[in-house]
């Protein structure tokens, strides 16, 4: 069973991006592009920091 998780060694700044690419199985720069775009809008960043907090370090 996968289970989302903040990556420990694919980070740049908590590991969201990294944990979202391990978990669908996708480059984590592709996840970044993406988020860095989402954050061009305002909500990318309110959205990042959420996500920092909800979702669990990996073990």
């Amino acid at each position: 069973m996968k289970k989302l998780y903040r990556a420990r060694f694919d980070k740049m700044i908590c590991g969201v991006c990294g944990g979202i690419g391990q978990y669908f199985n996708v480059d984590p720069t592709l996840i970044r592009l993406l988020w860095a775009l989402l954050a061009a809008t305002g909500t990318g960043v309110v959205v990042y920091i959420v996500a920092a907090i909800i979702i669990p370090e990996e073990p």
